[in-house]
């Protein structure tokens, strides 16, 4: 059977003959809309002759395959009975300097369309004519170019030869590793409890094409076992691509890991790991100008090489190896990425790269619904990172700051900026006794005037980029495309506010249930996956990430044996803000009494810095023989790995102190009797704030349970978070304590999972010790 392949000529000529530099400096966002303008007026300069837009499609039989080649020309008129196909370019650059020989794929993509019409009219010779229009002058410059169909047609299957190439490639990779995928086998002699559960869900829900919501406890191999089925479904031509997601890099890390471990067991698959352009930039500052830039300057005379070589050698690619391959073709790694993608089966990457509408892979989520497989690593997180990446924010001050800068040189632009920053100003009126203000419908008024600025400064940006203040002025030019963005997706699920910070002012279009967001963006792929330890409860989040009615959901319970898990609950302290000044010596006492049990390391996790703090210096005087250690406020990756590095096996009792919901109560690995214990302080509940408290009136409105999504599930989600560091395989044992009366309210006691309701209260220091002592021994 002859395999099927459609590809449109725009992609077949750019991918075949692209060549020159790499270029993303700024271009202006109006330009698009400037050159459709461009093509109408060109367009509507002919006479009735011309035909404008024509779809042009051909079908055929080459080699192994049915080929369809399609695309719009953008007219066909005749002169002097000649058939001419015109092509029009917009430009920005001086006419002066482009000549008949400027661009070699701008001729051919007028070629293929020349010989697509040709070979459907049966014509024997056309005309092409390549028209170039400047955008700032609106000056023309045309070429014309007569060509027989039989040099049309032989550039036409040059250009399908080399493509085909490139479809070779791929399609005896696809044999090779779904030759593999079919001989795979679960790369574990055994499945470990639940293992084998999640894996035939998974499974089937790609089968099904629906989305599944599952809370697994940590150790029992989600990653594997979400991947392993995603990787069958993918020999069996269920699924297209598989999308690891992540919120960290430690968690890349392990679906890495569990590649190389089907890889040493068989497997062949294709793999990358995408890194952001700011961490993988060879360069000490990201500039992709061509004049700056060696890896950019004729990028895509050697990239295509490289991607070649690197696909012919490698399954798995890993940052690194972008890197080397980067250097050795001198291309920009960031771009050979994005391009490598095109050829893997597994993207394993952040969030943002299919959710985030400023960086998603476009590529990939512009065209119509493809079979991929989203399997979405630690998910509660995703929560709070989709409202991030739904909603933007603008301050006053640099558009006071550019009013005055623009003052003497452009006053159109000082001017413009002026606008917003008196607009801005004015939201005053608008602010209640508490400085700020809330509004259900945004302001259009706002758009209108950052419209208006961006049309003005893009010609400045475009001309001035050698000015002192260019780099901090695009900044501000990409936070006006973000906020009209943002605004192109508004509805009842966001608000705008606005307030005073400092000396500033803030306007935010802030998204308060990112769930129908999230499930346009699933509607892209087949399936998507949901795990994590901490999906509590699960309803919550298949509706607030975006689930529909009919998908599933799945609770697996721990495997471990309840018997190595001690847990208590001081129930008589109150953690909450008013009292926690008469708190700091109880729970310094409580700590010691956990850490007296046995020697070894513990963590303690509090709500806040201040209040670590405070307990820090009590326990510290009070333990001087006790090694201690406290997480700071900003850590840089050094810290916190020296920071993890205490942890020793060594017979020493080490307490680390650190806040709930930072760097060290998830995605950290402390096995064995790395750590034996943790003390959480409190319920965990985000500070109380104007963001948090619009949030609860909004959903208290749609469901009554505002505070619960607002606050306590949040909270209680760091609280499992935190305490599920310490049972991490079913060798571990250790303590958690639990310090705040309202952890035995049944509402909070509705959150635990199944293996804590073995919980005991501390009554008091005494009844605490000797329920340590009793579990140790």
């Amino acid at each position: 059977m002859k395999k099927e392949i459609k590809v449109s000529v725009r992609n077949l000529v750019e991918f075949v003959l692209r060549s020159g530099d790499l270029d993303t400096s700024f271009m202006g966002s109006s330009r698009a809309v400037e050159g459709t303008r461009a093509h109408t007026k060109i367009q509507n300069s002919y006479g009735d002759e011309y035909n404008k837009e024509v779809t042009l499609k051909q079908s055929f039989q080459y080699e192994d395959f049915n080929i369809t080649v399609e695309g719009r020309a953008d007219g066909i008129f005749k002169e002097n009975e000649k058939t001419v196909i015109d092509e029009i370019k917009t430009t920005t650059t001086a006419l002066d300097s482009i000549d008949e020989d400027y661009n070699e794929m701008h001729w051919a993509q007028g070629k293929c369309y020349a010989y697509i019409y040709g070979k459907l009219n049966h014509l024997d010779d056309l005309d092409v004519n390549l028209t170039y229009y400047h955008l700032d002058t609106e000056e023309m410059k045309k070429f014309r170019r007569s060509f027989f169909i039989e040099e049309l047609e032989s550039f036409f299957y040059f250009l399908i030869d080399r493509y085909l190439k490139w479809i070779r490639l791929t399609l005896d990779w696809t044999n090779t590793r779904d030759d593999s995928i079919r001989k795979l086998n679960f790369p574990y002699d055994v499945y470990r409890k639940g293992q084998r559960e999640l894996a035939v869900a998974t499974y089937n829900t790609i089968l099904d094409e629906k989305n599944l919501f599952v809370q697994a406890p940590t150790g029992i191999g989600k990653t594997i076992s979400t991947l392993f089925p995603s990787i069958k479904s993918l020999g069996e031509g269920i699924g297209y691509k598989i999308f690891y997601l992540t919120a960290k890099t430690i968690t890349r890390q392990v679906a890495l890991d569990s590649i190389e471990n089907m890889k040493s067991k068989g497997l062949r698959i294709k793999t990358i790991v995408l890194t952001a352009k700011e961490k993988i930039c060879l360069n000490d500052e990201v500039n992709c100008d061509p004049n700056c830039c060696s890896y950019a300057k004729g990028h895509y005379d050697r990239v295509n090489e490289a991607i070649m070589e690197i696909l012919e050698n490698k399954d798995i690619i890993t940052r690194e190896l972008v890197e080397y391959y980067a250097k050795m073709y001198n291309v920009c790694p960031f771009e050979l990425s994005l391009d490598l993608c095109i050829f893997a089966d597994c993207i394993i990457c952040d969030y943002n790269y299919v959710f985030d509408p400023m960086v998603s892979l476009k590529r990939f989520f512009q065209e119509e619904r493809e079979d991929f497989i989203f399997l979405v690593d630690e998910a509660h997180n995703l929560v709070d990172r989709a409202r991030d990446m739904y909603s933007i924010e603008i301050y006053k001050k640099p558009f006071l700051e550019y009013k005055k800068y623009f003052k003497e040189s452009e006053r159109g632009l000082s001017k413009a900026f002026g606008k917003i920053n008196s607009f801005m100003l004015g939201t005053k009126k608008w602010y209640n006794d508490e400085n700020y203000f809330v509004r259900k419908e945004g302001i259009d008024e706002i758009i209108l005037l950052i419209e208006r600025l961006m049309k003005k400064l893009e010609p400045w940006l475009l001309e001035n980029k050698e000015d002192e203040k260019y780099k901090e002025i695009l900044d501000v030019y990409f936070s006006l495309v973000g906020f009209v963005k943002i605004w192109d997706i508004y509805d009842e699920k966001f608000i705008t506010y606005g307030e005073k910070v400092d000396e500033d002012i803030k306007l935010k279009l802030f998204c308060l249930d990112p769930s129908h967001l999230l499930s346009e963006t699933l509607k892209k792929g087949r399936s998507a996956v949901f795990f994590s330890a901490t999906l509590t409860p699960l309803e919550y989040f298949k509706e607030i990430l975006g689930g529909a009615e009919e998908d599933y959901t799945m609770k697996i319970p721990s495997p471990f044996d309840e018997k190595n898990l001690s847990l208590s609950i001081a129930e008589h302290i109150s953690t909450r803000y008013k009292d926690r000044g008469n708190s700091y010596l109880d729970i310094a006492k409580y700590i010691e009494t956990v850490a007296e049990g046995k020697k070894g390391n513990y963590f303690v996790f509090f709500p806040s810095y201040v209040y670590m703090e405070k307990v820090y210096e009590i326990f510290k005087e009070r333990n001087e023989n006790i090694n201690t250690i406290i997480q700071s406020s900003s850590m840089e990756e050094s810290e916190k790995e020296d920071f993890l590095k205490e942890f020793q096996d060594d017979n020493k009792t080490r307490v680390a102190f650190a806040v709930l919901g930072g760097i060290f109560s998830e995605g950290i690995d402390l096995t064995g009797d790395k750590l034996i214990g943790a003390i959480i302080v409190g319920v965990g509940l985000p500070q109380i704030c104007l963001e948090r408290n619009i949030i609860r009136n909004y959903f208290d409105e749609k469901n009554k349970l505002g505070y619960e999504y607002a606050y306590m599930y949040p909270g209680m989600n760091k609280v499992l978070q935190a305490a599920g560091r310490v049972i991490r395989t079913e060798k571990d044992k250790g303590v958690v304590l639990l310090i705040d009366d309202r952890f035995t309210t049944y509402k909070y006691k509705k959150l635990f999972p199944k293996e804590w309701m073995i919980y005991k209260k501390a009554r008091n220091l005494e009844n605490l010790k000797r329920r340590i002592e009793e579990f140790w021994e």
